[in-house]
This record gives structure tokens, sequence and C-alpha cells, in this order.
């Protein structure tokens, strides 16, 4: 499916994910250019504050959610677009926040 959306430049990354992705020392040069020719999604005014109440929201129900994930969740949710992921680490995040998944077979 990542394949089809890359393929098709119908994806967008969160600041956070490019972030990830270049912290991978087996990426080659090549994998690089192409997340570099990716576009990004911009962070809205009042971003911080909306990731902190919402990481404070998944606290307070005594789920523990990475920061990392709470800014890649808040960034798709302030954009209105789906976070395609195998993570489940997410779930809470759609149960409770409005964020969208959607899970590769």
């Amino acid at each position: 499916m990542l394949e089809q959306h890359l393929q098709q430049r119908s994806i967008v990354l969160s600041p956070v994910i490019v972030s990830e992705l270049f912290s991978n020392p087996g990426f080659s040069e090549a994998q690089r250019r192409l997340i570099q020719n990716l576009p990004v999604l911009n962070l809205q005014p009042g971003f911080w504050e909306r990731a902190g109440l919402t990481r404070a929201n998944l606290l307070r129900r005594r789920y523990r959610p990475k920061l990392a994930d709470t800014l890649i969740a808040q960034c798709c949710i302030d954009a209105a677009v789906p976070l395609l992921t195998r993570d489940r680490d997410f779930r809470p995040f759609a149960q409770h926040t409005g964020l969208k998944l959607i899970f590769p077979s």
C-alpha cells in the first residue's frame, strides 16, 4: 500500500516521520532523496499546545502515548489526513481524538 501511494505521490509526511526516517543509519542516499521529494505537512498555529492537550487527554485515560506518536497523530489530525501505520500504539488516538487510521493488509 505504501509503495502504491509513493508511486501515485498521494502521500504526505509529518515532520516527525521525516526525522525518524532520516535517523535510520541503513537508509541509502537514494532513499533519502525520495523522502526529501515528498510533501511534508506544515505545523498549524497552536500545534504544540494541541499536541500537549491530546497527550494529556490520553494520559488521563491511563494510556501511555509516546511523545513522538503524539506529534505524528496531531499533525494528521490538524491536516485531516489519515495515518497509514502498522503501529497499534495509535489506536487510542483513533478512539479518543478523531485520528483516522489506515492499517495496511
